[in-house]
């Protein structure tokens, strides 16, 4: 069983900064990519950053602003999100992509985490 656990959500002012942790743990497979994902009220879950290996991609709407990294030693992803704005405002969730053998992923994700800018 794998287990991710996110961190570093809260309430944070238009233009202030957040840093959210998610840290995998349990039986953990081979990392294909993690990455952080996000709902706002009345929408889909949506795309913020991904992570593989050291190549990084990210949503339109966060580029010059969020910073996804990883810790390869501690299964721990990261996302630093300064100049945050209210349309930020979701529930964050983090994501894993593992391998379980050749030609089989699990796709493993935390239990959310609050971000909240007001205005």
């Amino acid at each position: 069983q794998v287990q991710l656990v996110e961190s570093g959500g809260g309430l944070v002012q238009a233009g202030g900064s957040l840093k959210l942790s998610c840290a995998a743990s349990g039986s953990i497979l081979p990392i294909n990519s993690m990455g952080w994902y996000r709902q706002g009220p009345g929408k889909q879950r949506e795309l913020v950053a991904t992570i593989t290996g050291g190549s990084t991609n990210y949503a339109d709407s966060v580029k010059g602003r969020f910073t996804i990294s990883g810790d390869n030693a501690k299964n721990t992803v990261y996302l630093q999100m300064n100049s945050l704005k209210p349309e930020d405002t979701a529930v964050y969730y983090c994501n894993a992509d593992m391998r379980v053998r050749v030609g089989l992923n699990n796709r493993y994700w935390g239990q959310g985490t609050q971000v909240t800018v007001t205005s």
